[in-house]
């Protein structure tokens, strides 16, 4: 139950509550002091209509009955004994206050009716309960309209924390600067969270491209250097390797910074998925299986950008060929917009499936080596063109890449 109904649910509870305890304390007073009253009543009455028996032996006009027949059977053995007392009791003849005393050898009594005392309580009672029910009518709404305003605020501070999680480091609840409640201070809470957050993570990344920059420059000069050793000599070679791989780690570094910063935007064309998957598969130079189901021989359109759909599709098969094991497989699905790639090793680690890649993380040892950028280049490139890339362990083993092409958007005629 959503917390508005929980709140207004408790609400009315709440005046439910206290409309039946104050009716039954208002009813159980009313009634104790009508009883009392009737009761007093009674035995005055009584005893008056007593002294004028013992000074004329007659009861006519006092009120009192001798041997009523109505009388109830507990006075009736009170009198026999000599005391006098009174009771409550309902008959024939409605609800009524009895008293009774020994007179002579007869019982002398007094009947007080209280059939119209107990109509007022029972029309006050009713009184009570249109009230609890209009109250809760008058105050139900507004407890709804309180609550609603609250959940309100709280599903905004809510979405603003998912949209923080997702990556919007920007998105904001602008609370006040002075709260007056405590969502108030959750929502400033969060903001300031996520302003710390912020700005922590862009001085990483403006840490991250300034030490990429730093490096290129001396590093181009490096790699001219090395191009220079002669040919033949094994450490020359070795020192050409590790200067190349040091060379696209920067570059990849600087990649990484553009797309943390928002700097890349895709340049969209028509492309033929089947035949451009085709042509990045071979120029990887490695070994793959092609496939493709979109039963057109792969000629279907789709609109992207072909530079960094083979950025992705490079760096998925690269990574394939690095952790897993032969073969593996690149296929291009029936509707025309998705491309998987698979391998048949020890497939992804936990992490990754739960929490994405992560720069600078390989996963397991087992998983051979890398510098743990190449997902995470590809996730951020296919964010720039509008794909979704998602990452999965095949049922019979192996890892399982899948790209979602978005769907193309019709051409604006001017």
């Amino acid at each position: 139950m959503p917390l508005r109904w929980r709140i207004a649910a408790l609400v009315a509870a709440a005046i439910c509550a206290v409309a039946v305890a104050v009716g039954v304390l208002v009813h159980h007073a009313s009634r104790d002091r009508e009883m009392s009253q009737a009761r007093e009543a009674a035995r005055t009455t009584l005893d008056r209509a007593a002294i004028t028996y013992t000074r004329s032996g007659t009861v006519q006009g006092t009120g009192a009955v001798l041997d009523a027949p109505g009388l109830p059977a507990g006075l009736r053995d009170l009198a026999a004994r000599g005391r006098r007392g009174t009771q409550y009791a309902t008959g024939p003849t409605g609800p009524a206050m009895w008293a009774a005393r020994p007179a002579g050898g007869q019982v002398l009594s007094v009947r007080v009716d209280m059939t119209t005392t107990l109509r007022d309580i029972s029309a006050l009672d009713a009184t009570i309960a249109w009230a609890g029910a209009l109250t809760t009518a008058a105050v139900l709404p507004l407890g709804v309209v309180s609550a609603g305003r609250m959940s309100r605020r709280l599903r905004t501070a809510a979405g603003t924390a998912r949209r923080i999680a997702d990556g919007d480091l920007d998105a904001r609840i602008d609370a006040p600067a002075r709260p007056s409640d405590e969502i108030g201070e959750i929502s400033t809470a969060v903001d300031t969270m996520a302003a710390a957050l912020q700005q922590r993570l862009r001085s990483e990344q403006r840490f991250t491209a300034d030490v990429a920059h730093e490096l290129r420059t001396p590093l181009m000069g490096l790699v001219t250097a090395a191009e220079l050793l002669p040919e033949g000599d094994e450490a020359a070679g070795y020192v050409r390797n590790r200067v190349r791989v040091l060379a696209a780690l920067v570059e990849d570094l600087l990649e990484i910074s553009r797309l943390d910063t928002g700097a890349e935007e895709a340049d969209l064309s028509p492309c033929p998925l089947g035949l451009l998957v085709k042509d990045i598969t071979a120029r990887t130079g490695l070994s793959v299986q092609l496939v493709c189901a979109d039963g057109t021989d792969g000629t279907t359109t789709v609109w992207t950008d072909p530079r960094r759909l083979e950025r992705i599709l490079t760096n998925l098969i690269v990574n394939a060929h690095r952790h897993g094991l032969a073969p593996v497989t690149v296929t291009v699905a029936a509707d025309g917009r998705t491309v998987s790639v698979r391998d048949h090793g020890a497939g992804y680690p936990d992490s990754v499936l739960q929490d994405g890649p992560q720069r600078f993380r390989t996963g397991a040892r087992e998983r051979g080596t890398g510098h743990g950028l190449g997902l995470t280049i590809a996730l951020g490139q296919a964010a720039v063109i509008g794909a979704e890339l998602e990452f999965a362990n095949a049922p019979g083993g192996g890892a399982h890449a899948t790209l979602h092409l978005p769907e193309p958007e019709p051409p604006i005629h001017g």
